[in-house]
């Protein structure tokens, strides 16, 4: 996603007008307390070094910039470990707090003190079906379950019947929702648990389930990271799998240009980090709560070869 900054300035400056907000931006409206500062909080389930969660901070941060809000990031896979994060920035009385909910039910007491605490929340990501039942004002993201349906039909139309799909966070009921809706439209789908902190274990446990049954004929993967793994797998055990991917990195793209891997599903991760800090930015100075109490979608968008060397462009930079 690339900002227009001539939109932004339009789509805030009658907030900021009416809230009487200097030109930083970092004063709250009346409906405010003094108490109430003028940080975002950003707390995901991500993982060190997870190029995905890489670009949602960016896109938060950006936004966070162009709007004069100080975003704060911090991220832990382990629910308990989250909510002790999502605890702690509901301590430090920010002016909003943004949260993806892999494991809601693991999360869902700290989500829930902050809405009592009359902290705006929006969650991101994972966790839609959860985000109104938990007080949040929307959630952006896709829907996990018709983004693997439109995934199972890209690799049913290129001839894939038998298809591995590879979950890489145990609990993540986002990625499980993704093998579901393929499992919907393909004759055959087996989970495949791997660890995404591990990438080469990773792919020798795909390589070996590929030598192991040769009519495995695809393999569809929901992180970069695996599905560059993935195709190293498919190439060492003769490469003749049809691969397919969730989300975008410089190398998938690559991949992608090469005929490695058919497509890869983008939910635009930029977005996610960006546009929830615009919302909550404007809810803050205008009131304004986006969305209609139904999430905002940031994807799917579908990534081929037709397309790859474009988005490239901007997962260079990181946006993608």
């Amino acid at each position: 996603m690339r900002h227009n900054k001539a939109w932004l300035a339009a789509l805030v400056a009658v907030p900021l007008a009416l809230s009487g907000c200097s030109g930083t931006g970092q004063t709250t409206t009346a409906a405010t307390t003094d108490a109430v500062s003028g940080t975002i909080a950003v707390v995901t389930h991500s993982t060190p070094g997870d190029n995905f969660w890489d670009v949602v901070k960016s896109g938060a941060e950006q936004a966070g910039a162009d709007l004069g809000m100080n975003v704060t990031y911090q991220g832990d896979g382990d629910p308990v470990k989250q909510s002790q994060l999502i605890d702690a920035a509901v301590a430090s009385k920010p002016a909003g707090i943004i949260v993806s909910m892999a494991n809601p039910d693991g999360v869902r007491g700290a989500v829930e003190k902050a809405v009592a605490a009359g902290i705006p929340v929006i969650t991101i990501n994972a966790g839609m079906e959860q985000s109104k039942e938990f007080g949040a004002s929307t959630h952006v993201g896709q829907s996990e379950y018709l983004a693997g349906q439109g995934a199972g039909e890209e690799l049913a139309t290129a001839g894939a019947t038998n298809v591995i799909c590879v979950i890489h966070e145990a609990g993540n009921v986002a990625l499980e929702e993704r093998c579901a809706g393929a499992a919907d439209k393909l004759d055959t789908v087996t989970n495949l648990q791997v660890d995404v902190a591990n990438i080469a274990d990773a792919k020798n446990t795909i390589s070996s389930m590929l030598l192991s049954d040769p009519s495995i004929d695809g393999v569809l993967t929901l992180n970069p990271g695996i599905a560059v793994a993935a195709a190293q797998a498919n190439e060492e055990a003769g490469g003749t799998a049809q691969l397919a991917t969730f989300d975008v990195s410089a190398d998938v793209t690559k991949l992608i240009e090469d005929g490695s891997i058919l497509f890869a599903v983008d939910q635009q991760p930029y977005s996610q980090g960006y546009l929830p800090v615009v919302f909550l930015t404007l809810q803050l100075r205008n009131g304004d709560v986006a969305g209609g109490g139904q999430p905002v979608y940031s994807g799917p968008a579908f990534i081929t070869k037709e397309n790859a060397a474009q988005v490239a462009e901007f997962a260079v930079k990181g946006t993608r």
